[in-house]
């Protein structure tokens, strides 16, 4: 039986994170423990992988279909019964089925991005969506958290430009929506959500830094400070921020957006951080901090993030069209709820159509 999620139960993130040249070398000291490891990956994920590591890696290896489902997890999981570690390799699809085979099978995992755009590899949190819609099943809290991520500058150097941009965009909705749940609250934030809160201030000022010189360093494949800086924030400073804020730090109104607009079919193809990136001005609508969208679509156009539903690939803009969107983001299991206990279709419809107007 799987334990429940306990309430303000803090969990920082990986039992162990190395980041640094080279660091897939890491990885047989680090599976030396283990008996029957076994691989989850992709195509793309698998090349980047095998031409930055050096050695043999004849594990086990299944692909999995891109849907980030239980009932692939289930598929990979009923596949090697006996499998005591998964090497997940990946993005963040690929890295949440792989904890999702690990908790079926009872078994650790060791998660391996090949390519910086969100902080799956570091926390034990997991977005888990419909097999055949794709479109957001559930927020998935497993029981064990990686028993190593393992960041290698030079695997961070092959992440696309547009993934790059999208985590940063998923990166700068953890200061966004914590302060906007922040601002909610009577009393000051216990001692550890402080911690996150203070953390996730941190991240939003390395993002206005670093994020521009960090994306010129990954076109000229250059390793600088900037870059590791923000790849260390896409990756292990914004999980280590829902590990310590729990639910202060981890989602909110822009992922609450994201999660509604995956019921619009053209928006799939768009990536998760980009979605994100589009709710932090929808959140920020809705709770009036017009200004602060004024302040950061600079930094958006610069960064060529979506500043609005057109740059979502979402042509039909009415009433109709918007309302699925809307009605999720709003549903009383979603994690607008923490902005608002109150929210409702209309309201976030309302948000969307100011963003439209402050955008156009």
């Amino acid at each position: 039986m799987i334990r429940m999620q306990i309430d303000n139960e803090i969990r920082p993130g990986a039992n162990c994170y190395i980041s640094e040249a080279h660091a897939l070398a890491n990885l047989p000291s680090l599976l030396a423990p283990f008996n029957h490891p076994i691989i989850v990956t992709g195509t793309q994920s698998w090349a980047a992988f095998t031409a930055n590591y050096d050695g043999d890696f004849t594990y086990p290896k299944y692909q999995y279909d891109g849907s980030a489902s239980d009932e692939d997890a289930a598929r990979i999981a009923a596949a090697e019964p006996t499998a005591d570690v998964v090497i997940g390799i990946g993005g963040g699809r690929a890295l949440d089925t792989a904890k999702d085979t690990a908790q079926q099978l009872h078994a650790e995992v060791i998660l391996v991005p090949t390519l910086a755009s969100n902080c799956a590899p570091y926390t034990p949190i997991g977005a888990i969506y419909h097999h055949d819609q794709h479109t957001f099943k559930r927020v998935a809290y497993f029981e064990r958290s990686a028993y190593a991520t393992v960041v290698d500058w030079q695997v961070m150097l092959t992440t696309p430009r547009a993934y790059f941009i999208a985590g940063i965009g998923d990166t700068l909705a953890k200061w966004y929506e914590l302060d906007g749940i922040v601002e909610t609250l009577d009393t000051p934030l216990p001692a550890f959500n402080r911690l996150a809160e203070v953390s996730a201030l941190l991240i939003q000022e390395t993002l206005v830094a670093d994020a521009e010189p960090a994306l010129a360093d990954l076109a000229a494949q250059k390793i600088t400070p900037a870059f590791i800086n923000i790849v260390d924030a896409i990756i292990g400073l914004a999980g280590t921020i829902g590990g310590f804020g729990v639910h202060y730090g981890r989602i909110a109104g822009a992922h609450a957006i994201h999660n509604g607009l995956s019921y619009l079919p053209e928006t799939q193809p768009i990536l998760h951080g980009a979605k994100v990136a589009y709710g932090i001005l929808v959140q920020l609508a809705y709770t009036n901090h017009t200004d602060e969208i004024t302040n950061l679509l600079p930094l958006y156009q610069r960064l060529g993030l979506p500043t609005n539903l057109a740059a979502l690939h979402v042509t039909d803009q009415s009433v109709a069209a918007l309302t699925p969107v809307a009605a999720f983001a709003s549903g009383p299991d979603e994690s607008f709820r923490l902005i608002d206990p109150h929210v409702t279709a209309d309201k976030i419809l309302t948000a969307m159509q100011a963003v439209e107007k402050l955008t156009a």
